[in-house]
């Protein structure tokens, strides 16, 4: 089966583990093991409770899950490599020993990514596009997963002319971002893309993003991540600072809608209930018509 508008169909490869980007959109769950993440910081720290909402994410319909544990959002503040370690390894292990689902670290620095493929993570998702740490790619080459690659306005600064559409700057730094994958060794198919939605963006260039999502998935060669859940952009359509946890899910779950319906294979949210149910509804129509 293949899918008909450019879009990426097939295996993304990732470790001893793989994805079938060609069947169904599939979800990324969050699982975020931060005491400061702007959205459930605090909430999931503790080993058990990492184990329960993984386990919950997965019975809503959870295609895999991500691990960060150092917050990146506009105000968050670096922690170590140790510190990021300490917080991440024991939930990481515990999931890995009770899942086989596919895990995913959310991780700039490669020593992380080098101890966390140790224990079991299948994916590398580096919000700098492999830019921010020069050991990184060769990390997730040696050791044969697959990885996340982000375009990030924060990366490079405002290095760019201020008359270039963003989405023309996410292709060409997204592909520096692939160049650097490719000389270390990684594969096509274990190469995922994501716009970056929030990453010092504005809200118009996040509908931008979304809306080009195919472009950077350059037509079909990699799969694309699309993460907006519960970020400013979703606030936009929630009645803004003031909107409750369950109105940015469900305008998460409309984003997520909108960006399988423009290219996108995977959909990393913190409600996967609420996306799940929604995309659903575009998986039955889309899905099936691309299969006749």
């Amino acid at each position: 089966m293949q899918a008909t508008d450019g879009r990426f169909s097939g295996i993304y490869r990732c470790g001893s583990r793989s994805l079938n980007m060609g069947r169904k959109t599939l979800i990324m769950g969050i699982l975020n093991l931060t005491p400061d993440s702007f959205s459930d910081g605090g909430r999931f720290n503790d080993k058990d409770a990492a184990v329960d909402r993984c386990a919950v994410m997965i019975k809503e319909g959870a295609d895999c899950i991500d691990l960060g544990a150092e917050a990146t959002g506009p105000n968050a503040v670096q922690v170590t490599a140790e510190e990021e370690l300490e917080r991440l390894m024991p939930s990481l292990e515990a999931i890995r020993n009770r899942f086989d689902i596919p895990l995913s670290v959310d991780t700039f620095k490669s020593e992380v990514a080098g101890q966390a493929i140790t224990a079991g993570c299948d994916i590398i998702n580096d919000i700098t596009g492999f830019m921010g740490d020069p050991d990184m790619a060769k990390t997730v080459a040696d050791n044969g997963v697959g990885c996340v690659l982000m375009f990030n306005c924060r990366t490079k600064g405002d290095d760019f002319p201020a008359f270039e559409p963003v989405s023309r700057r996410a292709v060409r730094e997204l592909g520096e971002s692939i160049e650097i994958a490719r000389k270390a060794g990684i594969p096509d198919d274990m190469i995922m893309t994501d716009p970056g939605i929030g990453f010092g963006t504005t809200r118009i260039q996040d509908a931008e993003l979304t809306a080009s999502l195919l472009s950077l998935g350059f037509q079909g060669k990699h799969p694309v991540l699309y993460a907006a859940s519960r970020k400013r952009f979703t606030r936009l359509f929630a009645g803004g600072d003031q909107a409750t946890e369950m109105q940015l899910d469900n305008v998460t779950a409309g984003l997520s809608f909108t960006a399988a319906s423009v290219g996108a294979s995977m959909v990393r949210v913190h409600n996967v209930a609420a996306t799940r149910m929604a995309l659903n509804s575009f998986d039955s129509t889309f899905y099936c018509f691309a299969d006749m």
